[in-house]
């Protein structure tokens, strides 16, 4: 491997990026954060890259690049119709910290618009990236999403939204309960599909690299409210995306929920990632119902105690800031 092709950032068709840049129509970076799922990638790739309205210019973040040989991710990236920037990353920066790096670094090219995508979802047609757009300028937005489906069955959301003590499931709720026909204001499921003018990334940042994944969009959720900036979920736009509503477990006869990840790793991270943002201002008021939830769930449904001090432990660091991996003492 040669000097050049060892470096991190690897930016292809510079020139089309400068003529673009007298362009009048605004300039749309799609910033995409990947770690080891390059058959994923691709497949994210071509239908972000495919939109009828082409983004200006692709970053990709790679968080799995020493462990890439064959440099299959850079050869997908520089192999894409529009003018892309490699940014490889010798340490995991999560989920937070490649979305942190890939927003910034298309802030520093001139990007007036920033759209994110994960590895593992998609848009669902060419015209996402054009309706999101078009929402965003018709209703004045700083940030749009699109509604987030179920990849295997896009009639399904694929989070669950609570929307006052009730939780909706479906695509057909959302749009039957909104008060306007195209947009739903005021809530938006980060980052999938996430449309930010630059502006509002000035005015609310980055996500938190402490976070590193689970409650890093939601933290960043909690200071667009408390910016007053207008946003919401567009009606008419769809991101594909593996179910993950599989996670919150019904209590009370399904009237509320518990988050229950499927191994240790996501329970850790989740967790203590919530206790740090429940201890924000906005989110404090969420504290009381977040122990009777939880409460419940571990010592009425699973009947595990043990369960529930880990809970209580795990929340205990979030909230005292203890963001360490590996051994608790920063160490990895």
């Amino acid at each position: 491997m040669t000097d050049e092709r060892s470096r991190e950032e690897h930016v292809t068709d510079e020139r089309s990026r400068e003529e673009h840049a007298t362009d009048d129509t605004p300039q749309i970076t799609a910033v995409v954060v990947t770690h080891r799922r390059p058959d994923e990638l691709a497949k994210s790739l071509d239908a972000v890259c495919s939109q009828s309205r082409r983004p200006d210019h692709l970053i990709v973040v790679d968080n799995d690049f020493p462990n890439d040989p064959a440099e299959r991710v850079r050869d997908l990236v520089s192999g894409q119709p529009i003018p892309t920037t490699y940014l490889g990353s010798h340490r995991n920066l999560g989920g937070a910290g490649g979305f942190a790096l890939g927003m910034l670094h298309a802030l520093s090219l001139g990007a007036q618009w920033v759209w994110l995508a994960d590895d593992d979802g998609r848009p669902q047609d060419s015209e996402v990236l054009a309706t999101l757009l078009a929402c965003a300028e018709r209703h004045g937005l700083a940030e749009v999403s699109p509604m987030i489906c179920d990849l295997d069955d896009p009639d399904r959301l694929a989070f669950p939204l609570r929307r006052g003590l009730k939780w909706r499931r479906l695509v057909s709720e959302l749009r039957t309960e909104s008060a306007l026909p195209d947009l739903m204001p005021g809530i938006a499921h980060l980052f999938n599909g996430a449309l930010f003018r630059a502006g509002t990334i000035d005015a609310v940042g980055v996500p938190d690299l402490r976070l590193f994944f689970r409650g890093d969009e939601t933290e960043l959720h909690r200071r667009l409210l408390r910016s007053g900036l207008p946003f919401g979920t567009c009606l008419h736009a769809v991101y594909l995306h593996p179910q993950g509503g599989d996670e919150f477990r019904p209590i009370l006869g399904g009237r509320m929920h518990a988050q229950y990840p499927d191994n240790p790793t996501k329970r850790y991270f989740t967790y203590r990632n919530r206790g740090y943002l429940q201890s924000q201002p906005g989110m404090r008021k969420l504290v009381l119902q977040e122990y009777l939830r939880y409460g419940w769930y571990f010592l009425v449904t699973k009947r595990d105690p043990a369960g529930l001090r880990e809970w209580i432990r795990l929340r205990r660091l979030g909230r005292r800031e203890r963001f360490f991996h590996g051994d608790g003492k920063g160490n990895t």
